[in-house]
């Protein structure tokens, strides 16, 4: 026989104080109605962390976005962080995924798994753990992770998904330049390379959550629109004067974007691009400029909801 106690009876007034019941065509798009928040076309400027102690500094929208919890798009968060020569940083979101790029300087980063050396254009991925950084000489990083998604889920991470994964400046760079050189090369909408991990084969992706592209734009050219359903949080890596992004929810019949809003490069500069706008890169230097977007597309991809989709010309 069990000894259980009942549980209390909780009362219908308690069961139903929070509920609401929406005529559909109130409720069917939150978004256009504006109970949420559209995504806002925003720039980080490199001055951020030009100077100052060493310290995270999330370039962080939750005003816009009307969340309790610091995020630059729904479910990301992005950062510049700054590592003065000799001092250390401790990060440990609650997340399940983390990208780094070494914006400069040379250091290592001290994990459960061991010690990870890394320098000025290394591309680094983590999942969730707490990580020791300390600089050699001083460093700048830009940091990316999924912890909005986790805040909002209410989660907490379990268990690692994949291990530490480093792509150093060198591997990539030889995979860029082999992608750029390709015979094909001239027939597709970009020149760019995806930075994956075995772990992922179906998305593809750094990490489950995470997409990471390092692309580049040849001197006066233009990359035909493309939009998708995945937030971008764009990194400049390099540009000149006369390299910018139109943004822009709507294209005309001869393919540019209408009523476009333009966000000019600048090395070391950030930028939101939001999702299913419609957006072009443009190259009017007489230089090679370098851009690194992050996505939730990792999540999107696996959820089939990414929906990418490319302008192409008659």
């Amino acid at each position: 026989m069990s000894t259980q106690t009942a549980a209390p009876l909780i009362s219908t007034a308690t069961l139903t104080q929070d509920a609401q019941i929406f005529e559909y065509s109130r409720a069917a798009n939150p978004i256009e109605s504006g109970s949420t928040p559209p995504i806002p076309i925003k720039g980080f400027s490199a001055d951020l962390y030009a100077s100052g102690p060493t310290r995270i500094i999330p370039l962080d929208l939750s005003s816009e976005l009307r969340t309790p919890w610091p995020a630059t798009g729904p479910g990301l968060l992005a950062s510049f962080v700054r590592i003065l020569a000799g001092e250390k940083l401790v990060s440990a979101p609650n997340a399940s995924s983390e990208f780094y790029f070494v914006i400069c300087g040379r250091g290592h980063s001290e994990t459960a798994e061991g010690s990870i050396a890394w320098k000025a254009g290394d591309f680094l991925a983590l999942p969730g753990i707490e990580a020791i950084h300390s600089a050699d000489e001083e460093a700048a990083f830009y940091m990316v992770n999924d912890s909005p998604l986790f805040a909002y889920l209410g989660a907490s991470r379990a268990q690692a998904r994949f291990r530490p994964t480093l792509y150093t400046r060198e591997l990539v760079m030889a995979e860029l330049d082999r992608a750029k050189h390709d015979p094909e090369a001239s027939k597709r909408s970009r020149i760019s390379v995806l930075l994956a991990n075995k772990k992922f084969e179906q998305t593809m992706t750094i990490t489950h959550t995470l997409w990471t592209m390092f692309g580049t734009i040849a001197p006066g050219t233009r990359q035909l629109p493309h939009r998708h359903q995945s937030v971008a949080l764009d990194y400049v890596v390099d540009a000149k004067p006369g390299v910018y992004t139109l943004v822009g929810p709507e294209l005309n019949p001869n393919g540019t974007i209408r009523d476009a809003v333009r966000v000019d490069w600048v090395s070391g500069s950030a930028f939101v691009t939001p999702p299913g706008f419609w957006h072009e890169h443009v190259n009017e230097s007489a230089d090679e400029a370098f851009v690194m977007p992050i996505q939730d597309a990792g999540f999107h991809t696996y959820l089939r909801t990414l929906d990418i989709q490319f302008y192409k010309e008659d």
